[in-house]
């Protein structure tokens, strides 16, 4: 049966669901967050989800809040004239009232990209790979008052791999949502969906990422800031410094080499280069940098930037501050 579907999302996560339903059920309209500025010249930027929206004719509104003194009374009554059935959540960015959570008939669901109630919160991609877990997922849950609270209606779990970085991890933690998405609905209408309240144990919250947090203390062990450089990656980004200036970390390995083999020294320190990887030595252990992105230029590999600090710079060890 074809559902008469809302839409509520903002980044780039939230357009393979929206695609899928637009594939299978009717959209009827979209909110997405308003337009902000955005790259160098700070130009008013369309989020991805409205951009996918406008392209296929669907309507948009971009309120900026739902509730309290500054939402907008018009907002809400034409959400209440599409009248859908189901509302899907994904990574819109500002909280639904409760009049609009009753509002269609199947409820309001949400696509978050953990196993609940692990990473509850903003940023459970990035967090459960700076944690070193060894999976997550999403969940697909039927929306409540509080903040990812709601009961389950459905889980799928992906093993999180050695390369992943928030990016990667992004793109198929968004395409799983989807697929789950549509069976979800499909079940939903049926009446073969049943959500199961989640358990009061393994509650964990995944704050905001902060653009502080992306400087790399080198007397941390190598495992630690590899996850950090991979969970980071696409934003904030990994930074540290070399002779003073900002060097972006793009891409990251742990080394297999024994801790031992670091002899003394110091954290930061530029080991040398090994199967086209920069070793540098952590507080405990060996991080590999495969790819690094000086301030201004663009993205090299371990080699060609290491290739450039010999033609600048005279034979002293290259430390990372």
């Amino acid at each position: 049966m074809t559902l008469r579907v809302v839409y509520a999302g903002t980044p780039a996560f939230a357009v393979p669901p929206l695609a899928a339903l637009c594939a299978r059920h009717d959209v009827v309209g979209v909110l997405t967050q308003p337009d902000r500025p955005a790259g160098r010249g700070r130009q008013l930027t369309a989020s991805p989800v409205r951009e996918f929206a406008t392209a296929r004719g669907i309507p948009v509104l971009q309120p900026t809040a739902l509730r309290g003194a500054a939402s907008t009374p018009e907002a809400l009554a034409q959400l209440a004239a599409w009248q859908p059935d189901v509302m899907v959540v994904v990574a819109y960015g500002l909280i639904l009232p409760q009049t609009l959570l009753q509002l269609p008939r199947l409820g309001c669901l949400n696509i978050h990209a953990s196993l609940l109630p692990r990473w509850r919160g903003a940023a459970p991609i990035q967090r459960a790979l700076q944690a070193g877990d060894a999976a997550t997922g999403v969940s697909i849950m039927q929306m409540d008052a509080g903040l990812d609270t709601g009961a389950v209606l459905a889980e799928q779990a992906l093993r999180i791999e050695a390369a992943d970085t928030a990016g990667s991890l992004h793109d198929r933690l968004a395409a799983a949502g989807a697929l789950l998405l549509l069976d979800v609905l499909q079940r939903l209408e049926s009446g073969g969906a049943h959500a199961k309240p989640q358990p009061a144990e393994g509650i964990t919250h995944a704050a905001k990422l902060a653009k502080s947090e992306s400087r790399i203390d080198w007397h941390a062990e190598a495992a630690q800031i590899d996850r950090q450089i991979r969970a980071f990656n696409p934003w904030p980004i990994a930074e540290s410094a070399l002779h003073g200036q900002p060097v972006k970390l793009l891409f990251s390995r742990v080394s297999q080499q024994p801790a031992a083999d670091t002899g003394a020294a110091t954290p930061g320190t530029l080991l040398g280069l090994k199967d086209d990887a920069l070793q540098v030595a952590a507080g405990r252990g060996v991080v590999e940098l495969l790819e690094l992105q000086r301030a201004g230029r663009k993205p090299v590999s371990a080699r060609e930037f290491l290739n450039a600090e010999r033609r600048g710079t005279d034979a002293a060890p290259l430390v990372f501050a």
